[in-house]
């Protein structure tokens, strides 16, 4: 790992960087916040991506690609006298130590669910910041993480189940409700109730979801390689000679 004195010279060969493609670069000069904005949203899922799957060194190289859009749009700050790095890093900073009394100021906390409830009452009294419980949750986030979000921020304010296993009797009613009312309505209710019960058993749905996307991925990619081996078309195989193949992945899966 590298030095204090290294990691400050790399962030300063950055900047150098970010200066000079501003300057002499046709495509980085005629950037705006605004057509940055798609590409910051398409790494941040890369980076997402390769967290998921554990790999290092793409989290690694993915960090690089979003901090370069967090230079970009400090530096397009400055030019405009509204604000630049340090200004970004000092208000992050300052922030950081606000909403950590328990570090920086008297107050306790013991664990990780304490930390959780303080800061939502830090927030709220925070200049500038959350004017209530929910209000610091973004319009733009994908519905699963918001379902979360929504649900743990008034879970820190007292509204929750008194124990984690009263949620399964919702989740089994807005299933019955489903199955009687089969609506994006109802789906909704049946999501909202295991969204809440993933987090109550500390769990992230996106995160599990996007693995069972991977596997499901995984295991039908393998059906369609064995039915090209077999010169079989995939649209003339039978429902059973496809379950066959997806059981044979499975197996495969289980013995590595």
């Amino acid at each position: 790992m590298h030095t204090r004195e290294e990691q400050l010279a790399a962030f300063d060969r950055l900047l150098t960087i970010m200066d000079e493609l501003r300057e002499r670069c046709p495509w980085d000069h005629k950037q705006t916040f605004d057509s940055l904005r798609e590409n910051t949203i398409e790494e941040t899922f890369e980076l997402a991506n390769a967290i998921s799957k554990h790999d290092m060194t793409e989290i690694s190289k993915e960090l690089g690609d979003v901090l370069l859009h967090v230079v970009f749009y400090a530096k397009m700050g400055s030019e405009n006298g509204d604000f630049d790095i340090a200004d970004v890093c000092n208000r992050l900073c300052d922030k950081l130590i606000f909403r950590h009394p328990h570090v920086y100021g008297e107050q306790a906390a013991a664990n990780a669910e304490e930390v959780s409830k303080l800061w939502e009452q830090v927030k709220l009294k925070e200049k500038g910041g959350n004017k209530t419980v929910l209000g610091g949750i973004p319009d733009s986030l994908p519905s699963l993480v918001k379902a979360y979000r929504i649900q743990d921020k008034v879970a820190n304010v007292g509204f929750d189940w008194e124990k984690r296993e009263d949620v399964w009797d919702k989740v089994k009613e807005e299933i019955a409700e489903f199955e009687e009312d089969p609506s994006e309505a109802e789906l909704g209710d049946v999501l909202f109730a295991l969204i809440n019960a993933a987090r109550l058993y500390k769990l992230r749905p996106d995160n599990a979801l996007e693995q069972t996307n991977i596997k499901f991925m995984r295991r039908f990619n393998y059906i369609e390689q064995r039915a090209k081996e077999q010169g079989r078309d995939l649209k003339d195989m039978t429902l059973d000679e496809m379950e066959a193949l997806w059981q044979e992945a499975k197996a495969l899966e289980r013995a590595a």
